[in-house]
């Protein structure tokens, strides 16, 4: 491993709190530089003209750990890496202070209604024909997906009524990404956070590398890494999609497991987050617009939702919340590096069930901090 360096990151996203911490923990001396006002989340629905305030991507997502889920948008190759971010998450999570987040891994759950078993059958091909190719094979633990009769889902999810078909992704999980963002950030121990400090460019310099922030001043490093997200649009063709995510407070709900309801129009999910909350999202629009959830896509998600969980008929929304996921052409991720320069963008939907992998390699590429034991190679 290297030996310690003062290294400077931009961006205090998910990707940037898990390079923090652990660059931190290896000895490095870091520092952090971000256009956030500080580490909390800004939430769409409960600040003020919160439209214009940075908050990271990572706060607005559901936090599934899907690799076989994802087959139906990320290539094989891709979506395999999430096998061992969820062996990191165990890790990371074990390793976090107290009280630390909720992660779990139980499986999750396909449901499809009567009526939706045709495009059903047309996603769960593409998932099965990404499971037979060698790339899958190599990295998977699991054989994917397993059909459930009515009984056995009644087994495992005694409150999903409603859909006629079911199946069991085995090895998937959840976790909660705005307790984990919290834990990241102060688990970070001697990293120092620049909060509202916007980050115009990354570059390499002889020896080191440089940030040039938005008040004029350049700042050199013995390393710099760049994990702006949609903010690092001046050096790469990184694009904005909306994501839009509802939570709800429906106390008693008793849902363990995250499902996806396979409608043609829709892959609506719900995700518990606690005993009483749920999150329930989807939305994927090719738009930079950082507006408030529309009627449209409010009415449709929660409909969709309903329809599994008749619980959800009594629940009471917290918030609408809007965020731009970083996406690139191919819309696969991007890490490059060189002597004292790092890039990780473009990880699109795939945000949690990518980072701690991709840091891993990262890191690992660069001598910076050596590869993670994980439980499974601990015991």
């Amino acid at each position: 491993m290297a030996s310690s360096l003062c290294v400077g990151i931009a961006g205090a996203g998910l990707l940037g709190r898990l390079l923090a911490w652990r660059l931190a923990r290896a000895g490095h001396a870091v520092q952090m530089f971000d256009a956030a006002a500080g580490p909390e989340p800004v939430f769409r629905s409960q600040a003020p003209d919160a439209g214009h305030v940075p908050t990271a991507a990572g706060f607005t997502a559901a936090g599934m750990l899907s690799p076989i889920a994802e087959l139906d948008n990320a290539e094989p190759a891709v979506a395999a890496l999430g096998w061992r971010s969820i062996a990191l998450w165990r890790s990371i999570v074990a390793a976090l202070p107290e009280p630390r987040p909720l992660f779990s891994v139980q499986g999750s759950l396909l449901l499809a209604h009567r009526a939706d078993l045709g495009a059903a059958q047309r996603v769960l091909a593409r998932m099965q024909a990404a499971v037979a190719t060698p790339e899958w094979r190599a990295a998977s633990p699991t054989e994917g997906v397993q059909p459930l009769d009515a009984a056995t889902l009644r087994a495992l999810e005694p409150s999903i009524q409603g859909p006629a078909h079911a199946w069991l992704l085995p090895g998937e999980g959840f976790i909660d990404t705005v307790a984990t963002m919290a834990a990241l950030y102060s688990g970070a121990v001697g990293a120092d956070w620049h909060w509202g400090r916007r980050v115009l460019a990354v570059e390499a310099g002889e020896g080191g590398g440089t940030l040039r922030l938005a008040d004029g001043r350049v700042l050199a490093f013995d390393a710099v890494i760049d994990v702006r997200g949609v903010g690092a649009q001046a050096a790469l063709p990184v694009r904005g999609v909306r994501g839009e995510v509802i939570t709800l407070d429906c106390p008693g709900h008793g849902l363990t497991r995250p499902v996806r309801l396979l409608h043609p129009r829709h892959r609506v999910y719900v995700v518990p987050r606690s005993a009483r909350q749920l999150i329930v999202g989807a939305s994927e629009i090719e738009s930079e617009d950082r507006s408030p959830v529309s009627l449209r896509s409010a009415v449709e998600l929660m409909a969709a939702a309903h329809s599994v969980l008749s619980a959800l008929a009594e629940a009471r929304i917290e918030r609408l919340d809007v965020n731009l996921r970083p996406a690139l052409p191919d819309n696969n991720p991007l890490v490059e590096h060189g002597a004292r320069l790092l890039r990780i963008n473009g990880l699109f939907r795939h945000g949690w069930l990518l980072a701690p992998a991709l840091v891993e390699q990262a890191l690992r590429s660069t001598g910076w901090a050596p590869a993670m034991n994980t439980e499974q190679e601990l015991a």
